[in-house]
């Protein structure tokens, strides 16, 4: 008999935990171990609002984006500029886009990015229905808005000579956004000049 076991429950929340990005085996154990010790409530409301979030929550027909109807709500705005098409990477980009107030088109998350060595090609971050998308007849530029990294970088060239070639208008985020860095975790002010500064590609 192994003494130093854990209960199985215990074991299964902490391999749970550790599917979130960053956090690693001791994180994950500090976090299980607050839960089930100090804050019993507060984990059943996180697997309340986990299943009722599954259960919910799909991708937005038009922007692939996270919605709860068929298309969110940007997507069924009136006031949206539906000329322009921003394409990030996340819905976390496409937050921290909105946060800047310089955008006023409608977007496409990608959710994922370019990346061979892992396996992630165009067909898995759904190129197929950008080009659908961009090539509607309304859309004239699309803003390719994704992150700055190799991948990132790779994605946007991939994007630019497939939308080049039927003839749309493809604009890149200026470098006002740091090299190497993500969207997410950039300053409004910073994504809002790379904004204002976007150029052909």
């Amino acid at each position: 008999m192994n003494l130093n076991r854990q209960p199985l429950g215990l074991e299964a929340l902490v391999d749970a935990l550790r599917r979130l990005p960053g956090v690693g085996p001791k994180t994950a154990q500090r976090f299980a171990w607050h839960l089930l010790q100090h804050d019993r409530q507060g984990a059943s409301l996180l697997a309340r609002s986990l299943t009722d979030a599954i259960a919910s929550v799909r991708h937005c027909d038009q922007c692939n984006g996270f919605a709860e109807q068929d298309r969110c709500d940007l997507c069924c705005s009136s006031e949206r500029d539906r000329a322009q098409l921003c394409v990030v990477e996340t819905p976390a980009d496409q937050q921290v886009v909105e946060q800047t107030l310089m955008f006023r088109g409608l977007y496409f998350v990608l959710m994922g990015r370019l990346s061979p060595l892992d396996g992630v090609g165009p067909g898995e971050i759904g190129l197929d229905r950008l080009l659908a998308r961009a090539t509607d007849g309304v859309v004239t530029e699309v803003v390719l808005a994704t992150n700055f990294t190799q991948e990132g970088e790779a994605t946007a060239h991939y994007m630019g000579e497939m939308l080049r070639a039927r003839g749309l208008t493809v604009t890149r985020l200026a470098r006002g956004v740091p090299v190497g860095s993500e969207l997410e975790y950039v300053d409004p002010s910073t994504v809002a000049q790379a904004m204002r500064d976007r150029r052909s590609v």
